[in-house]
């Protein structure tokens, strides 16, 4: 149900721009992508555990990128984003917003059509189990 996109450190002068660069096409990667504290299965803040909740709650996929493992990502994120806060939500490549903003638009529905539009919303069998991937 999500993926977690790996990366590989850069170095050398060109690091910057190499490393957004990497966070860009992150995000276009897949339709929804999280950047998170943890992982999904294992958030290590309340705030990355509740956009999870959200997210599987609508029967999103998505992807997700560690921040406390890319140290580099994290810091493109929040330069590209002039959001200085984790967990942040990308939908097609665009920043939805942050927990509370998740939240936020789960408890409203308005989560869920988001979600279908960008065809992150997978039907689940009488078992609860994703099809249609």
């Amino acid at each position: 149900m999500f993926d977690q996109l790996t990366t590989t450190l850069d170095s050398g002068p060109q690091r910057n721009s190499t490393t957004i660069d990497r966070v860009l096409e992150q995000m276009s990667s897949a339709p929804v992508v999280l950047y998170m504290k943890g992982t999904p299965d294992l958030p290590q803040c309340g705030f990355s555990g509740q956009v999870v909740a959200a997210l599987r709650a609508c029967n999103a996929a998505f992807a997700y990128v560690n921040v406390l493992d890319d140290v580099e990502a994290r810091e493109a994120v929040k330069l590209l984003s002039s959001w200085p806060t984790f967990p942040q939500l990308y939908v097609d490549g665009e920043l939805l917003g942050d927990a509370d903003i998740a939240i936020q638009l789960h408890e409203s529905g308005e989560l869920r059509q988001i979600l279908v539009s960008a065809d992150a919303v997978h039907p689940r069998d009488s078992r609860g189990v994703a099809v249609g991937f």
